[in-house]
């Protein structure tokens, strides 16, 4: 068995774990208020797209976008549910698994109860995975919806300011099934950085600063990020304001 000692570098790693997902999720949306980066500026296109999908008599291609959205996420959804069934195999097999990492080079030896809580914590983060690409497709369903009861071109009794309201309502709700998205992408990097709690809790708390490090540079700092605020469109213009 372990001492209380033995256990604390686990106790500690979970512990920074945990601050680093919230705390980088809390970080990204009260930063991605006022800065320009990947959500903020997708949701003015979103809203441009709504926009101009008001312009336009056939929405069939508006339609496909959502559902490939859709689908997308179902994917990783389903991809999840394989994932879960995986890890619960392990879990089944506790004795087996952990002779086999027992063998693998710069892995710590650890008990059969301190494997079982690693596997559960690693479940327990694709169970949320899960949840969100599952809320992600539902809301998508929703979008949908909306963009079939979108009011037609020269509709007399629909106001212009109808036409706005509707226009930012719809964004704002792909825009909500979008980062519905994002939390579940995120839950998988940081599902990948709990593999090395199996190697030693403290390769894997560096490891998970690095995830954190990998995503706040992409969210924040990529080139595609650049390259869709700085592009001549309508969308840009607000913020490349907020970013002089």
């Amino acid at each position: 068995m372990f001492s209380a000692e033995s256990y604390l570098p686990h106790l500690l790693a979970i512990f920074w774990f945990l601050v680093c997902w919230i705390g980088y999720t809390r970080y990204a949306t009260w930063k991605g208020r006022d800065t320009p980066c990947l959500a903020s500026v997708l949701h003015l296109y979103r809203e441009d797209w709504m926009r101009r999908l008001l312009l336009r008599d056939n929405r069939i291609g508006d339609a496909n976008v959502i559902g490939n959205l859709e689908r997308n996420a179902s994917f990783f959804a389903s991809s999840t549910l394989i994932i879960l069934a995986g890890i619960l195999t392990v879990l089944g097999a506790s004795d087996r698994a952990v002779s086999l990492l027992a063998d693998l080079p710069f892995v710590q030896a650890a008990t059969r109860e301190m494997s079982e809580i690693k596997l559960l914590g690693l479940a327990m983060v694709f169970v949320y995975a899960f949840f969100t690409f599952s809320w992600c497709m539902r809301q998508y369903n929703f979008a949908a919806v909306l963009v079939g009861s979108a009011p037609m071109v020269g509709e007399r009794h629909v106001t212009e300011q109808e036409r706005k309201a509707f226009a930012e309502r719809a964004a704002r709700v792909i825009s909500m099934a979008a980062n519905q998205f994002n939390f579940g992408l995120r839950a998988y990097y940081f599902g990948m950085s709990m593999l090395a709690w199996f190697i030693n809790p403290w390769f894997f708390m560096l490891i998970t600063a690095g995830v954190v490090v990998v995503l706040y540079r992409r969210e924040f700092h990529s080139d595609v990020l650049e390259v869709m605020v700085y592009t001549q469109t309508p969308a840009a213009e607000p913020l490349k304001e907020k970013s002089e």
